[in-house]
């Protein structure tokens, strides 16, 4: 069987329910004795009620603040959440955009060497090309070479003509040497060469047996350039081509002149040995 205990307040009810009967006349309790023990069960049954209803509705508070403080924390959760779904999606995005400029990078990097070599290779042209253009430059623009202790200016094509022809006469091809020479007198006929061009005309003209024109050569350039520096020699190879051609008169007056004008010469020397050699 279950045993049931009793608060003090029910013990002091009961009391009070048996004892009532016998009233006063029981001389256990007067009335205010009781009355009192009432009262007092009464308060502290009430203070009892109240206590348990001020920690109910402290647990009430308590459990209100808590389910708010939850919702509260749910709350703050959820943003969290969303907070750290739109980072993912951002960090995505960014990831995708760097693959994108790597990908532009890389693309820019081969292009950038695409240009240099490009860039570099329009140099070389260039480079070669200013080369070339240098080198024509250079051959088309006047040259100063001396010419019997004198600096004259001359065109490349034009030395290079005169020199080709003074090398053909040193190999003793006097027909091509005169023809050579001929062509340049008409090419260049104002060229600073003109008086050395007919004096190696006069040459290979007599080399070739010319006599006659290589003497009308070497007469044209004493009459026409005294002053030149192979004047006086072109004066004995006249006496030379006069003798040959039997006008030894002639040859002696050339040389006499040749002394004359040309005294302190190499030619005039010779000149003077030739005329005590021909007979007039």
């Amino acid at each position: 069987m279950k045993k049931f205990s009793l608060s003090p307040l029910r013990h002091a009810v009961l009391a009070a329910s048996f004892l009532a009967p016998f009233g006063a006349s029981a001389g256990l309790f007067d009335d205010d004795e009781a009355r009192k023990a009432i009262l007092d069960l009464r308060t502290r049954f009430e203070q009892g009620q109240q206590t348990q209803k001020s920690q109910q509705e402290s647990i009430a508070k308590l459990t209100s603040r808590l389910a708010e403080q939850q919702n509260e924390q749910n709350e703050q959760i959820a943003v969290l959440k969303r907070s750290l779904l739109d980072l993912n999606n951002q960090l995505e995005t960014l990831r995708g955009e760097m693959a994108k400029m790597r990908g532009q990078d890389e693309q820019a990097v081969h292009s950038s060497k695409d240009l240099a070599r490009d860039v570099a290779e329009i140099q070389r042209r260039q480079k070669d090309s200013l080369a070339a253009l240098e080198d024509r430059v250079r051959r088309l623009e006047p040259q100063k070479v001396s010419l019997d202790g004198r600096e004259v200016t001359v065109d490349p094509a034009e030395k290079k003509a005169y020199d080709d022809a003074i090398a053909t006469l040193r190999r003793g091809e006097f027909a091509k040497a005169a023809e050579a020479l001929s062509s340049f007198q008409q090419r260049y006929p104002s060229s600073a060469y003109a008086g050395h061009v007919q004096y190696w005309l006069g040459n290979a003209q007599y080399g070739r047996g010319d006599v006659k024109a290589a003497a009308q050569t070497f007469r044209a350039l004493v009459s026409g350039s005294p002053e030149h520096p192979r004047a006086a020699e072109s004066m004995l190879a006249l006496a030379n081509c006069q003798v040959e051609l039997k006008d030894n008169k002639a040859a002696r007056k050339t040389l006499e002149d040749l002394i004359k004008s040309y005294p302190q010469s190499d030619a005039a020397v010779a000149g003077k040995e030739r005329l005590s050699q021909i007979r007039g």
